[in-house]
C-alpha cells in the first residue's frame, strides 16, 4: 500500500461548515432503505478519484454499468496527493461540490465530522450486498454508529522475509504460531552474528507494527465512553502490548533501529543490502526490494501473517480508499448508485482484485481471490487483511499522526527511555486531550 495515502491522511482536516444533504436521499428516519433506483438522463455527476488507486479499467467499468443503469454521464477527474486535504475540505463546503470522493480510510471521520459527507446508515446494509466489510475499512468510516463512507479497497502489511536467508538457518516453511516465529528468528540470529544483522528488522517508531502487539494483546487504542475518548495503552491489555512488542524489538531488531523510523534507514534497502531477513511492510515493498538489488527474485521473497502471542494472527491496521457521497452534492440518489456500484460483488471480485490487484473490500472477496488463486508474494497480505482493525473514528486523530506521538510511545519503551507504564499513561492523557478537542 502507497504510503502517499497514509501522509494525507495525517494532514490537519480543515473546519467545514455544517452542511445538509440536498437534492434526493437524506436518509429519513434512519430505517434500512434500499439504494434508489433512479434515472438520469442529461444529467452529469462528478467523482474525484486519487492518482493510483484505481485503473482506468475499473473505473471505466463502473461507469459503464452506472450509465446502463441510470442514463447519467461521468465527469470522473483525476486528484494528485499534494494538497488533496485542503483541496476537499474547500470543496466539501461549497455547492459546487464533487458529487463522490475517492477517500482514505482514516480521513473519513474528520470530514464527516463537519458534516461534509452524506450518511449512508439507512443504506449500509444494501451497500454491502450480502457482504461482510473488512473491520479495518468500515470501523473508520463509521462516526458515532454512523456509515459516512464505503469501503473501496484495501491494503494491508505482512512479514516479508528472504527464503534463502533462512533455508540457510534450516527454516523451510513459513511461520504459523509465534513460538515457531520466533525459533526461525532465533536460528537466523545464531547464523549471521553481525551487530548491524537485524533477524527481523522492527524500527522503534513503526507504529502500525506496535498497534499489532498492543490489538493482540486485546488492548485499543482508545474508545469511546459517553462521549468522551478514554485511551487504552495504559489498560493491563495496553500494557501487554507494549512489553510484547519491546521484547520482540529489542530481541530481533538492531539496538540502532529502537529510536527510528522505517525511512532513515530505508527499511527496503536494508532488506536489498541484506542486513535483514525480515521486514513488516506492504506488498509494494517487494517490487522496491527488487529494485534496489535485482540479483533478489520473486521466488526468494516470501510472506506470512503475522502470528501473535494470542494464537491468532496480529490484526493488522489496513490503508485503503472508502467511497463518500459530498453532503451538499445535489444528486445523492446517482452517487449512491455509483457507489453501491462500486462497491458490489461483481466489481470488486473482477476488477478491484482482478485488474487491479488491491485486496478487496470484504471478507467474501479475500475468500473468493483465494479460491481463483493468489502468488505466494500475495497470500501473506491477504490473510493478514481477514484480521483487520482501524484507528478510531474521531475527528481528531489525524493530529495523533501528525504530531507524531503515536510514534513516540512505540520508540520510548523499545529504547528504555520510559516503562510501558509511564508511556501508557502519558500517551493516554495526550489522546484523550486532542481527541476531544473534535467532540
Amino acid at each position: 500500500m502507497s504510503q502517499r495515502r497514509i501522509a494525507v491522511a495525517v494532514a490537519t482536516v480543515l473546519s467545514l461548515a455544517a452542511c445538509s444533504g440536498g437534492g434526493g436521499s437524506n436518509g429519513g428516519d434512519g430505517s434500512p432503505q434500499a439504494v434508489p433506483a433512479v434515472r438520469g438522463e442529461g444529467k452529469t455527476i462528478t467523482v474525484w478519484v486519487m492518482d493510483g488507486d484505481y485503473t482506468d479499467a475499473t473505473l471505466q467499468a463502473i461507469n459503464k454499468k452506472f450509465t446502463e443503469a441510470t442514463g447519467a454521464s461521468v465527469d470522473l477527474q483525476v486528484q494528485q496527493w499534494e494538497g488533496i486535504t485542503t483541496k476537499i475540505s474547500t470543496a466539501l463546503s461549497t455547492t459546487s461540490t464533487p458529487d463522490i470522493l475517492d477517500l482514505g480510510n482514516t480521513q473519513v471521520p474528520g470530514f464527516a465530522a463537519n458534516g461534509g459527507l452524506l450518511d449512508l446508515t439507512p443504506y449500509r446494509n444494501d451497500l454491502k450486498q450480502g457482504r461482510t466489510w473488512l473491520a479495518g475499512l468500515e470501523d473508520p468510516a463509521t462516526v458515532d454508529g454512523a456509515l459516512y463512507a464505503a469501503p473501496g479497497f484495501a491494503g494491508a502489511r505482512a512479514v516479508i522475509y528472504h527464503k534463502k536467508t533462512w533455508a540457510a538457518a534450516g527454516v523451510t516453511a513459513a511461520p504459523k504460531t509465534y513460538a515457531e516465529l520466533t525459533d526461525a528468528l532465533d536460528k537466523i540470529k545464531s547464523g549471521n552474528p553481525a551487530a548491524d544483522f537485524a533477524p527481523f528488522y522492527l524500527p522503534g517508531q513503526y507504529w502500525f507494527a506496535g498497534l499489532q502487539f498492543l490489538w493482540d494483546a486485546g488492548g485499543e487504542i482508545a474508545t469511546n465512553e459517553g462521549g468522551a475518548w478514554k485511551g487504552g495503552f495504559s489498560t493491563p491489555a495496553g500494557q501487554k502490548g507494549l512489553t510484547e512488542f519491546t521484547t520482540f524489538q529489542n530481541t530481533y531488531s538492531t539496538p540502532a533501529s529502537r529510536t527510528l523510523d522505517t525511512i532513515t534507514p530505508d527499511q527496503t534497502q536494508l532488506f536489498a543490502d541484506g542486513k535483514t531477513s525480515a521486514i513488516l511492510a506492504t506488498s509494494g515493498s517487494i517490487g522496491l526490494i527488487q529494485k534496489a538489488n535485482p540479483a533478489i527474485r520473486s521466488e526468494d521473497i516470501g510472506t506470512f501473517p503475522f502470528p501473535g502471542t494470542s494464537g491468532k494472527t496480529q490484526p493488522v491496521m489496513l490503508g485503503g480508499s472508502d467511497w463518500g457521497i459530498a453532503a451538499k452534492s445535489d444528486a445523492h440518489d446517482l452517487a449512491l448508485q455509483w457507489v453501491k456500484i462500486a462497491a458490489s460483488p461483481a466489481v470488486q471480485d473482477e476488477f478491484v482484485f482482478g485488474a487491479d490487484g488491491w485486496i478487496p473490500n470484504s471478507t467474501e472477496g479475500i475468500q473468493a481471490a483465494q479460491a481463483k488463486g493468489l502468488t505466494e508474494q500475495q497470500q501473506g497480505f491477504f490473510a493478514g487483511a481477514l484480521s483487520s482493525k482501524a484507528t478510531p473514528a474521531a475527528a481528531q486523530w489525524p493530529t495523533i499522526e501528525g504530531d507524531k506521538s503515536i510514534n513516540q510511545v512505540f520508540s520510548a519503551v523499545a529504547s528504555g527511555a520510559k516503562t510501558p507504564e509511564a508511556a501508557g499513561k502519558e500517551f493516554d492523557a495526550h489522546l484523550a486531550s486532542t481527541l476531544a478537542a473534535g467532540q
